[in-house]
């Protein structure tokens, strides 16, 4: 899953960077308010984590900015502990949940765990389809309760299939969830990671839709 980080503390921006690649995600991350809105409109983020004292613009013009242009990814607002009126500004302008700071990196992570979970139709906090289990806590995969080992892309692409089970998924849009905004992306090689899936979870598990993407949960 891709997020967007936007924090002007470059120390506090570089471990939320590291810890949420350490997790698994896909991370871009920008330092001022003009950056993070040229990204947010034009890349597409599973959810975004907006500091709300930026420069340049402020993340609650951000926050508005965005719902009023229809995009929907979830928000994890990070803001001072004692600004409870920011808190309340931010959630009537669409953010979906906020972190105190200081935070504990653990609660970051649980609560956008939770906020992509949500965003996508997932109650429980593994995903299942039949004897594939994913555990996004613990960057974990089973099948039939034994672990699956799988490569960081190879678990990105899994990911994103799982949570948007059901949903045919264009190659274009798993390669921009897949990729940071500085790779070099290359569409050609979902197809090799999907393969390559293929043949750890079974040649059934991913469906391709043809001319459409590939899709999962359908005969799970």
């Amino acid at each position: 899953m891709r997020v967007l980080v936007v924090e002007d503390e470059r120390a506090l921006a570089r471990e939320l960077s590291r810890s949420l690649g350490e997790a698994g995600y896909v991370v871009d991350s920008a330092g001022d308010g003009e950056r993070a809105d040229f990204l947010a409109q034009t890349e597409r983020y599973d959810a975004i984590l907006l500091d709300l004292g930026l420069p340049r613009l402020d993340g609650l013009t951000l926050l508005s900015r965005w719902r009023e242009a229809g995009i929907g990814a979830p928000v994890l607002v990070l803001t001072a502990r004692g600004s409870w009126h920011e808190k309340v500004q931010g959630i009537d302008m669409g953010a979906d949940d906020y972190v105190a700071k200081p935070f504990r990196i653990e609660e970051v992570l649980a609560r956008l765990r939770a906020l992509v979970r949500r965003a996508a139709g997932q109650a429980a906090p593994e995903l299942r389809c039949g004897a594939v289990r994913l555990d996004p806590r613990e960057a974990r995969v089973t099948l039939d309760g034994v672990p699956v080992k799988l490569t960081g892309h190879e678990f990105r692409v899994l990911s994103y299939l799982m949570h948007q089970r059901g949903r045919v998924v264009s190659q274009r849009e798993l390669v921009e969830h897949i990729y940071a905004q500085s790779f070099d992306r290359d569409s050609n090689t979902v197809e090799v990671f999907v393969a390559r899936l293929r043949r750890k979870l079974g040649a059934s598990f991913i469906e391709t839709v043809r001319g459409l993407g590939y899709r999962v949960g359908t005969a799970t």
